[in-house]
C-alpha cells in the first residue's frame, strides 16, 4: 500500500503550482500555508511575492486563485485582508483521504516512511550494576524507548544501547567481599527474582562498605582487587561477572514492569570499551586533539571556563593513569560509528550532564569521528519533582526507588479500573491486567507529555485521573470507541464521501489527517511530547464528536451511521498506533 499524501501537502502542492502558473517570474515560491481559525488553512506567501514583484497583493491573490485546477479538494477560497488566501476544504476530500488511510494494508494509516533514513544508535536507560534503579532512571528509559519506537516506525534502523555502569574502583570492594564471603549471592532453590537479586546486592554492598570504612587491611585488599580487575585476572573477572549477572536479573524485572523490551545484546556497559581506551587516548594525543596538562591528558575549549575564568578541560586520562568517563564515552563513539555504522548517535541523558557531552562531542568532531555525515545529539531531560516542586525524595530524604513508584502507580490504577469494572463486566484477570496497563501508561504519559528538557511534578493522583491530559483519558476514549463498534451489530464502518459533514466531524477528520506530519516532526526533533499533545487533542476532538454527532441513533440514515462508525474506527486505530509508539497499551475494554 502506498503512503497517503496529507490534505495539507496536497493543498501546498496545488498552491505552489498555481503560484508558478500565475506568476512565472516568481520562480519557485512557497505559499506559506498554515492552519487557520478563519478557515481550514490560510496561505500568506503572496504578500512577500507582491513586495518582490512590486505588484498589488490582492490582484496577485486573485490570479493565483484563478490558476488553481478544478478538483474535489477545495470547497471555498477567498482573498482576505492584504492578500491572504482563506481556504476551506471540501467534505468529500476529507472523507476520501481518511478512507485511503484506512485502506492501508500495512496498518500504517498511510503514514509514509521517511525519505532520509539511516542508522541511529540510541543510548538510554543507563542503570548501574549492584545499585537500585531510582526515579532518575525513569525518564531516560521512558523517553528512550518512545524514541526507539517512533524512529523505527519512520523506517530508521535503530540500535539500542544500554550503557550500564559496570566498571570502576567500587568493584574492588564488592569483589573482595564476595571472595571472602562466597555464599552472599546464592539463592534458595538456585533461582532469583528481581526483588531477591536486588536484596542480595544491597545487603552485600552495605556490608562491604562498612568493612571498607572500618578495616584498613580489607581496604588494602580491595584496592589490590581493583588492579587485578583492570588486569583481567580470571578469578576477579569471574566474580565481577556474578555482580553483572545478578544485576541483570533485577534490571530485567524492572524493565518488565515498565513493559519494555530489553535483551542481552543491547547491554554494552562501560566495560565493553575497556580494550579501546588506550588506543583512544593515543589517537587523541598523537593528533594533538588532547594535550598533557599537569600529568593528565586533557582537551581544552575556548568557551568552557570555570568560576575563576580559567579554561575547564575534558580529562581523558587522569594523572594516576586511570581513565575518566570521557575516555569510555569517546571509545563508545568510535565503536558506534566504525562498527555499528551509525550516522546518528542519540543520547538520552540528564540535562545536568550537558556540558560533559558538549565537550565529548566537540572532541570527537576534532578527532574526525563525528563529521558532516555523522551527528551526535543529546536528548537532555529535566528532573522529576515531588508535588512540592522539589526533587522527588521519600520522607526520609532518600531518592525514590523506581520499583516502589511503579508498584504504587499500578495499585492506584487498579483501584480506578475496579470502580468501573462491574459496569463493563471485567473479570478479575482483566482488572489486574488493565490496572497494570493503566498504571504504567499513566507514569509513561506524565513523563512523555512534558517537554523532555523541562522538570515535571510526579503526582500519582493527577496521573490516574480520568479527566484532563492523562493517558487514562486517552485509554478510556479508545475503549469507548471499541465498545461502540461492538454495539454496532451488523452496521460496519464504511466511508461515504458523498455525505455532508457536521462541524465536529470536520474538525475530527482534519485532525486525524495530521497524524503523519506530527510523527515526522516528532522524529526529526526528538520531541515525543508533541505526539502526546496530538493524541490528547485527538481524544478531545473525539469527545466533542461523540457528544454532538450521535453514532448509533435511529434518526440517522444507514449511510450516516456507517460514515460515523468509519470516523470512530479511524480514530481508534490512530489512538492505538500513537499510544503504542509512546510505549503505552490501549485495553479493548475499560
Amino acid at each position: 500500500m502506498a503512503s497517503v499524501n496529507s490534505l495539507a501537502s496536497t493543498l501546498q502542492q496545488q498552491l505552489a503550482d498555481a503560484l508558478t502558473a500565475a506568476l512565472p517570474d516568481a520562480g519557485t515560491a512557497d505559499p506559506l500555508l498554515r492552519r487557520s481559525d478563519r478557515a481550514d488553512f490560510q496561505a500568506n506567501g503572496i504578500l512577500a511575492l507582491a513586495k518582490k514583484l512590486k505588484g498589488n497583493p490582492r490582484e496577485l491573490a486573485a490570479q493565483v486563485t484563478a490558476a488553481l485546477p478544478a478538483s474535489d479538494l477545495i470547497k471555498d477560497i477567498e482573498v482576505s485582508g492584504p492578500g491572504f488566501l482563506n481556504i476551506t476544504l471540501s467534505d468529500r476530500s476529507i472523507i476520501a483521504t481518511l478512507a485511503a488511510r484506512a485502506a492501508d494494508g500495512e496498518g500504517r494509516l498511510g503514514v509514509p516512511y521517511s525519505s532520509a533514513v539511516g542508522t541511529t544508535v540510541i543510548d538510554y536507560a543507563q542503570p548501574n550494576v549492584a545499585k537500585e534503579m531510582h526515579v532518575g532512571h525513569l525518564r531516560s528509559a521512558v523517553i528512550g524507548d518512545a524514541m526507539v519506537q517512533i524512529l523505527e516506525f519512520t523506517g530508521e534502523s535503530v540500535v539500542r544501547r544500554h550503557h550500564i555502569g559496570d566498571w570502576g574502583t567500587q568493584f574492588g570492594m564488592l569483589i573482595q567481599y564476595l571472595v571472602e564471603h562466597p555464599d552472599e549471592l546464592d539463592h534458595e532453590g538456585g533461582k532469583a527474582n528481581g526483588e531477591a537479586a536486588m536484596s542480595s546486592l544491597n545487603r552485600l554492598y552495605k556490608a562491604s562498605r562498612v568493612l571498607f570504612d572500618s578495616d584498613e587491611e580489607f581496604k588494602a585488599r580491595s584496592r589490590d582487587r581493583v588492579v587485578a580487575l583492570q588486569a583481567g585476572e580470571a578469578e576477579t573477572l569471574a566474580m565481577w561477572q556474578r555482580f553483572v549477572d545478578e544485576s541483570k536479573i533485577y534490571f530485567y524485572s524492572v524493565f518488565d514492569k515498565l513493559d519494555m523490551e530489553i535483551s542481552d545484546p543491547d547491554i554494552v556497559g562501560e566495560s565493553g570499551y575497556n580494550d579501546m581506551l588506550e588506543e583512544t587516548c593515543r589517537i587523541l594525543e598523537e593528533t594533538g586533539v588532547a594535550v598533557r596538562s599537569e600529568g593528565a591528558l586533557c582537551v581544552f575549549f575556548d568557551d568552557v571556563l570555570g568560576p575563576d575564568g580559567n579554561k575547564v578541560p575534558l580529562i581523558v586520562k587522569k594523572t594516576n593513569g586511570g581513565y575518566g568517563y570521557a575516555a569510555t564515552d569517546l571509545s563508545a563513539i568510535r565503536d558506534r560509528v566504525r562498527n555499528l555504522k551509525a550516522d546518528t548517535l542519540l543520547y538520552v541523558v540528564d540535562v545536568r550532564q550537558s556540558l560533559h557531552f558538549k565537550m565529548v562531542f566537540e572532541t570527537a568532531r576534532r578527532a574526525g569521528w563525528l563529521t558532516e555525515d555523522v551527528k551526535a545529539h543529546q536528548l537532555a531531560f529535566g528532573t522529576v519533582l515531588g508535588k512540592d516542586g522539589k526533587p522527588f525524595k521519600t520522607r526520609e530524604g532518600v531518592t525514590v526507588k523506581l520499583e516502589d513508584l511503579l508498584d504504587e502507580a499500578v495499585e492506584r490504577a487498579t483501584a480506578v479500573v475496579r470502580e468501573k469494572a462491574e459496569k463493563v463486566g471485567l473479570t478479575e484477570e482483566e482488572i489486574v491486567e488493565n490496572g497494570r496497563y493503566v498504571g504504567i501508561g499513566a507514569v509513561k504519559y506524565a513523563d512523555l507529555s512534558t517537554s523532555a528538557v523541562r522538570d515535571y511534578k510526579f503526582d500519582l493522583d493527577q496521573m490516574v485521573s480520568l479527566h484532563g491530559d492523562t493517558s487514562v483519558y486517552l485509554q478510556y476514549a479508545y475503549a469507548r470507541i471499541r465498545s461502540i463498534l461492538r454495539k454496532a451489530g451488523d452496521a460496519k464502518p464504511v466511508a461515504h464521501p458523498e455525505l455532508e459533514l457536521a462541524p465536529a466531524e470536520r474538525a475530527l477528520g482534519l485532525h486525524l489527517d495530521r497524524f503523519a506530519e506530527v510523527l515526522s516532526e516528532v522524529a526529526a526533533g526528538y520531541e515525543p511530547h508533541k505526539l502526546a499533545a496530538y493524541l490528547y487533542q485527538l481524544a478531545s476532538h473525539y469527545t466533542t464528536f461523540y457528544d454532538q454527532c450521535h453514532v448509533l441513533s435511529d434518526d440517522n440514515s444507514p449511510e450516516v451511521v456507517e460514515n460515523r462508525l468509519f470516523f470512530c474506527d479511524v480514530t481508534a486505530r490512530t489512538l492505538h498506533q500513537g499510544m503504542a509508539l509512546l510505549g503505552i497499551r490501549t485495553p479493548e475494554r475499560l
